[in-house]
């Protein structure tokens, strides 16, 4: 049963009839979770873009300013936030309201303080009825077994993950960091004890006090054994925001980034501060890539051919009238149908758009313009059947990460190839053209200006042992062509205006 609010607890902050804090506490004895193995790295969850936002402090002094900005973040005067102090070892006790000084100076429309070492209570849908209307939930610090001890597979869980869904804000702070990784520190040191978190950040594995209690070497030994994790750890009065696919860092020390050692190759370190960003998917891709590299690029010398079909690459820009004309006719003519991905442009493009009008002007009749966006869409078997019945298919200019996230692996890229072998046509301007090329140039998803992008190094490949750059004496890239090269000799540079 659900025990009545501690009215020792409740507290209205000044000029703010909206703000009313209750506290949901259960301290009678209580039933502890049997304690569970680690898991088997196969059974981890890929990085997948986070809902909501996770706000991920590292221990030690949180500055007002970063807490104000999670208030913010949850709907500042409009927030409904949950604060989850069963992690602490006095959260059954009147001592913890010492760490709850900084919300009760918020202005919030209401702060619910959450805690029970109760499973059954955990899972009671009356017990979790605040969390339903959440717009943030924080996780102060303490001992991160606690926390899933009691809410593990749990509605509570459930529950703090559906604030995500919605578009609101998690976050937590010292063993409020470690759970928000499916695979979890629990403690220790070499090795470390491993256990089950909560997943908020999939594909990541996250440690805090990093560097002010010297975690370096117990994060490797964990990623050691998880290779396809990217490993997180984050120093004392440091946050990490995660927003959909993004990081970023404020506060005054450091986060650091690893891909974890895979055989003779040994870990890849990024340290982030304040103002930098890092790209989730872009890490986690680099750390499969290292497992499981889809081309060798350096195995031995290629021979580019295209034995049936044709190629038409264009550099960025206009398209020339006569390449418009090839393409059109190695499609089959002015009747035959070509498809137009739209997809590296981000937004689909307007009708009129240079980026597509010109095939139309150049007498192209039966033009079919497709923009998926995910795997799921450039599986669709409308689109399938499109590609199946396609003379032509041309990439449009834009981003290429777009495209790799839309088409890798899917059945969609295997139509592409086989638009080619029978006979076809393909190509691409911009970012679509050195997307055609084995090794893809230009991938990272923050930024064009690097060259290249660990996990965005995988083009289509229909030219082997090619790499295409773009746009190239106008934005001067023959310094970047040269650099690929000494990395990677054997592959041959294509730099096209």
């Amino acid at each position: 049963m659900m025990t009545k609010p501690l009215s020792t607890s409740s507290f209205r902050a000044r000029s703010c009839p909206l703000l009313l804090v209750s506290a949901l506490f259960f301290t009678a004895a209580a039933p502890v979770r049997a304690e569970v193995p680690p898991p088997p790295a196969e059974s981890l969850s890929p990085a997948t873009p986070v809902s909501g936002t996770l706000f991920i402090c590292g221990g030690g002094k949180i500055p007002d300013e970063a807490l104000a900005h999670f208030v913010e973040l949850a709907g500042g005067t409009r927030a409904h936030i949950v604060i989850v102090t069963t992690a602490s070892e006095t959260a059954d006790t009147a001592e913890v309201d010492t760490r709850l000084e900084f919300w009760k100076r918020q202005r919030p429309a209401e702060v619910t303080i959450y805690h029970t070492r109760d499973r059954h209570l955990a899972d009671d849908p009356r017990f979790v009825a605040p969390l339903e209307s959440a717009t943030g939930v924080w996780f102060i610090g303490g001992h991160q077994q606690r926390l899933t001890d009691a809410y593990l597979g749990t509605r509570t869980e459930k529950a703090i993950k559906g604030v995500l869904k919605r578009g609101g804000i998690v976050g937590g702070t010292s063993a409020g960091a470690a759970i928000m990784s499916q695979l979890m520190i629990v403690g220790g040191n070499k090795p470390p004890e491993l256990g089950l978190g909560f997943g908020f950040l999939p594909g990541t594995l996250v440690d805090q006090h990093f560097i002010k209690r010297n975690r370096q070497d117990r994060l490797l030994h964990a990623l050691a054994e998880y290779p396809k994790l990217v490993g997180i750890g984050i120093d004392e009065n440091t946050v990490l925001l995660v927003h959909g696919r993004k990081f970023s860092v404020k506060g005054e020390s450091r986060v650091v980034v690893y891909l974890p050692p895979v055989g003779d190759k040994p870990a890849i370190t990024r340290t982030l501060v304040e103002g930098m960003e890092a790209d989730l998917l872009a890490l986690h891709r680099a750390a499969h890539a290292r497992l499981h590299p889809r081309y060798r690029f350096d195995d031995k010398k290629s021979n580019p051919e295209i034995s049936k079909g044709t190629l038409v690459i264009a550099g960025g820009g206009e398209v020339h009238d006569e390449a418009a004309e090839k393409f059109i006719e190695a499609s089959g003519g002015a009747d035959a149908p070509i498809v137009v991905v739209t997809t590296a442009n981000g937004e689909r493009p307007a009708a009129d758009s240079r980026a597509i009008a010109w095939l139309e002007e150049a007498g192209a009749k039966d033009l079919h313009f497709v923009h998926p966006r995910t795997r799921a869409e450039a599986d669709d078997p409308a689109l399938i059947a499109l590609l199946q019945n396609a003379g032509g298919v041309w990439f449009t200019g834009g981003r290429q990460w777009r495209l790799v996230d839309a088409f890798e692996g899917s059945v969609a890229e295997k139509e592409f190839h086989a638009v080619l072998k029978r006979g076809g046509a393909v190509g691409g301007n911009g970012g679509g053209a050195s997307m055609l090329a084995d090794y893809l140039v230009r991938g990272n998803p923050l930024s064009n200006k690097d060259i290249s992008a660990p996990g965005y190094e995988d083009g289509f490949g229909f030219l082997k042992g090619i790499a295409v750059d773009p746009f190239f004496t106008q934005r001067n890239r023959y310094a970047d062509m040269a650099r690929l090269k000494r990395e990677h000799p054997h592959l041959i540079g294509l730099g096209i205006d």
